[in-house]
């Protein structure tokens, strides 16, 4: 496979596959370290590369009336872990190993 057949594969996995862009730089990466490090061959710049597209991700994020709103529905174990969640920003695992010695209450 030349040039055209690899832009080709690289083409077919982003417009007809509809793959991922981390999926297609991945095989982009791939091919070109086989091309290159393996075979020993030197692939041009790929002309007519269709790169897929890196889908819009619009961060989801609590207003303070809303947060009140999900910790007034718990109590106990429950609400102190959530508070500690969302007020120190740690992640659930870390919350899960927290033991009383590690939290100064002052």
């Amino acid at each position: 496979m030349g040039e055209a057949e690899v832009t080709a594969f690289l083409n077919f996995l982003a417009v007809k596959r509809g793959v991922a862009a981390s999926t297609q730089n991945q095989a982009l990466s791939a091919l070109l370290f086989l091309y290159q490090e393996v075979l020993g061959w030197k692939l041009g710049w790929l002309e007519n590369l269709q790169r897929a597209k890196r889908p819009v991700r619009l961060p989801v994020v609590f207003t303070r009336a809303e947060v009140k709103a999900v910790l007034a529905q718990m109590d106990g174990t429950k609400w102190l872990m959530a508070s500690l969640l969302y007020g120190c920003g740690l992640r659930l695992h870390e919350c899960l190993r927290l033991r009383v010695k590690d939290i100064d209450f002052a």
